[in-house]
């Protein structure tokens, strides 16, 4: 770890001295990209983050989200305060050095985010991006990664609902792993990281400090280097599941029995990132002795036990006559606990042993770096060369792709019905969980679609915001609210950060048109490579909320006619799965233009009584939908005008399946066209007919074409 030259000229200036080793390291990981955003910041403002259900927004551990309550709410005494947490996090360069532990810390990591606003945590969703799936080490790379999901996540009884998994060549070097959480509470539970008082004690609960992830944000802010698996290892933590669940019960016991002011998670930086935020944020300063705090490996210097940032740890503000009550629940808990220090109205000081090591403003600690200017170069889209292609060969490469297949082999590691919330599960558009005193099915997205942001970064992520919505309102939900993880190469290189910028605009302008605040997020950048930059990524985590927690499944029932609605002839297939297999370039489609009123028609149909089935079309086209659809018991007979109506990818279209047609055409009347594509039927196939050509597939043969995770992992 080491301060660059610039920057140690203005902590130089500020202290009017050389730093201390133990402030240059501070300051460096500190001032990273990963935790100051200094390429990311300036283009941030772009997002809407303010809305009447906004209780907590940007800049906390997690954002907090008032819920409307509806009139089955089951509580008699149900009101408008219950309010989720939404946040997300990367765990990206740890989980390419360690997939296991690095992919197993992130949950950690945004559960403990969770906790520290007072919340309970009830759903994980998991977004993965590896490289292509043919390779060996990519496949290495998901195992383990699912593994360290799986395996942490069922350890501490936190759903896994929904989520993505991708693959493109470019994450072949950098693979990408986020992570979001949602949790439950309600307006009396509400802790923010804001320190309150003078006089009051911080307090550490929960594992030792030892010496892993060592320098882990500055790890985060560069490009990984040809040895990164093995020379970066001791900047990836170990997680321990059993000590999370531990806390998660402790951390309900202290907001049960209001002894906590303030609370932080020690994530990136540890104890010296926690708790300088904590202090600046209340505009006060404070006082540690880092030899009071408990440790688990012997002769620890100053430095380790300020930057550590070993897992399943909270830095919590309390009342000094709250102390022992604190220090009780620790130790029911068989937890460590200490008291490290004391708010105050100075600097941020920390001791070791009698010598001050650390004694600098927090609010220049905290939020003191620059912001860095960079040039950035503005992304052209390709002229349309469309292949000629064997539809029937075309159709099987787009349905087996990886990226579109099934990935039941992921989600079928995970608990998704631990908790009993879990109304509509994995394998879904997406997943709905039952907030019962609210009356309230939540509806929860995630994810993103890498061809589409690498074809057009503005366009594509405007369709990454469109497509997490429909996915909420082909289950009846209208949108809440939506956390980003904005993943990007070397912000250095202009070509690059013309496309992350491209990321940022479009997501925040497809927002802001669908009137769902972004209450917060995280960046990632310099996920690059010897083998190149990643795409632009910007995984989107999106809630919404319904009456009550019934959903149309995306199965057929066999019984009902079959409509696309919102399909507006738009064939252009610049960013799809069927390019990808077949080679060519196009332009990307136009989204519509009247998106809101496209996602509000369809959460309508969604919950018509007489909408049987309702699935989006979104990868792989109306290809994949269609054959998602069919089920041993429930088959399709179809028509399509062309090859590019059957694989096209513009998003914001379904397809239902009702008993009434005429209620799904008057619900998008003005609104966006509904084609008729055929009927359901109880035969258990697909029955296709395209242009003049025919596909005809029984169940089995589809389930054999989109199962290839499962046949070549298991």
């Amino acid at each position: 770890m080491s301060l660059s030259e610039p920057d140690r000229e203005l902590v130089v200036a500020e202290l009017g001295r050389e730093p201390t080793p133990a402030e240059a390291a501070l300051f460096e990981n500190l001032w990273s990209e990963h935790c100051a955003y200094r390429s990311s910041r300036p283009l941030l403002s772009a997002f809407d983050s303010d809305g009447e259900q906004v209780v907590v927004g940007p800049g906390d551990d997690a954002a907090v989200v008032a819920v409307p309550s509806y009139d089955d709410a089951e509580s008699d005494d149900a009101t408008d305060d219950t309010y989720i947490t939404m946040g997300i996090e990367s765990h990206n360069h740890p989980s390419f050095v360690d997939p296991y532990d690095g992919a197993a810390t992130g949950v950690g990591g945004i559960v403990r985010d969770t906790l520290s606003m007072g919340a309970y945590p009830i759903a994980l969703a998991d977004s993965l991006y590896f490289g292509d799936f043919d390779r060996e080490h990519s496949r290495y790379l998901l195992e383990g990664v699912v593994d360290g999901i799986s395996d942490y996540g069922n350890s501490i009884g936190v759903p896994t609902v929904t989520g993505s998994t991708d693959f493109h060549p470019d994450y072949e070097g950098n693979p990408l792993v986020n992570v979001a959480c949602v949790g439950l509470l309600d307006a009396e539970r509400l802790v923010t990281a804001n320190a309150k008082e003078v006089g009051n004690k911080l307090v550490l609960v929960g594992n030792g400090t030892g010496r892993d992830g060592l320098g882990g944000a500055s790890f985060a802010s560069e490009d990984l280097g040809e040895d990164a698996e093995t020379e970066d290892r001791p900047a990836v933590q170990v997680g321990d599941p059993y000590t999370e669940k531990l806390l998660i019960e402790a951390n309900e016991a202290l907001i049960d029995r209001d002894l906590v002011e303030a609370a932080r998670d020690l994530g990136a930086a540890g104890l010296g990132g926690a708790s300088s935020e904590m202090v600046a944020k209340g505009d006060l300063g404070c006082e540690i002795a880092l030899e009071d705090v408990h440790q688990r490996e012997p002769n620890m210097n100053a430095l380790e036990i300020l930057l550590a940032e070993s897992q399943e740890r909270m830095c919590y503000e309390v009342r000094p006559e709250n102390v022992d009550a604190v220090a009780q629940v620790a130790e029911k808990y068989d937890l460590g606990c200490s008291v490290i220090g004391e708010v105050t109205e100075g600097n941020y000081v920390c001791t070791f042993e009698g010598e001050t090591v650390v004694d600098a403003p927090p609010e220049f600690l905290a939020d003191g770096a620059p912001m860095n200017d960079l040039a950035s170069e503005e992304p052209t889209q390709p002229d349309r060369d469309l292949p000629d292609t064997d539809l029937e060969e075309a159709f099987e490469a787009v349905v087996a792709s990886p990226n579109t297949a099934s990935k039941r082999w992921v989600y079928r590691q995970y608990d998704h019905e631990v908790q009993v919330r879990t109304a509509t599960p994995p394998g879904d558009d997406s997943a709905v969980l039952a907030l019962r005193d609210a009356g309230a099915g939540l509806a929860f997205s995630s994810g993103a679609n890498p061809r589409w942001t690498t074809a057009a970064p503005y366009d594509g992520a405007r369709a990454v915001a469109l497509e997490n919505a429909t996915n909420l309102a082909a289950k009846g939900a209208t949108p809440l609210a939506a956390v980003d993880c904005l993943n990007g190469g070397n912000p250095e290189k202009p070509d690059v950060y013309g496309g992350f910028k491209g990321i940022v605009d479009g997501l925040a302008d497809m927002c802001r048109d669908l009137s769902v605040p972004v209450v917060g997020g995280n960046v990632s950048l310099y996920n690059d490579s010897p083998s190149g930059p990643i795409p632009p990524t910007p995984t989107l985590a999106m809630t919404g909320t319904k009456a009550g927690y019934e959903a149309p499944p995306a199965a057929l029932s066999g019984e009902g006619t079959l409509l696309a609605v919102g399909d507006d002839g738009d064939r252009r297939l610049g960013g799809s799965e069927y390019l990808a297999q077949a080679g060519g370039t196009d332009r990307f489609p136009a989204l519509p233009e009247n998106a809101p009123e496209v996602v509000s028609a369809l959460a309508a149909v969604a919950d018509h009584p007489d909408t049987l089935a309702v699935h989006d079309v979104s990868h792989g086209g109306l290809a994949v939908s269609l054959a998602e659809m069919v089920t041993d018991d429930a088959g399709a007979t179809v028509e399509v005008d062309s090859v590019e109506a059957l694989f096209a990818e513009t998003p914001g279209r379904a397809v239902v399946e009702t008993t009434d047609p005429e209620a799904v055409r008057d619900a998008f009347d003005g609104v966006a066209p509904v084609v008729g594509l055929g009927s359901a039927d109880d035969s258990g196939a697909l029955d296709l007919e395209i242009d003049g050509g025919r596909l005809a597939y029984d169940a089995a043969e589809i389930a054999d074409l989109r199962d290839v995770l499962a046949r070549e992992l298991d």
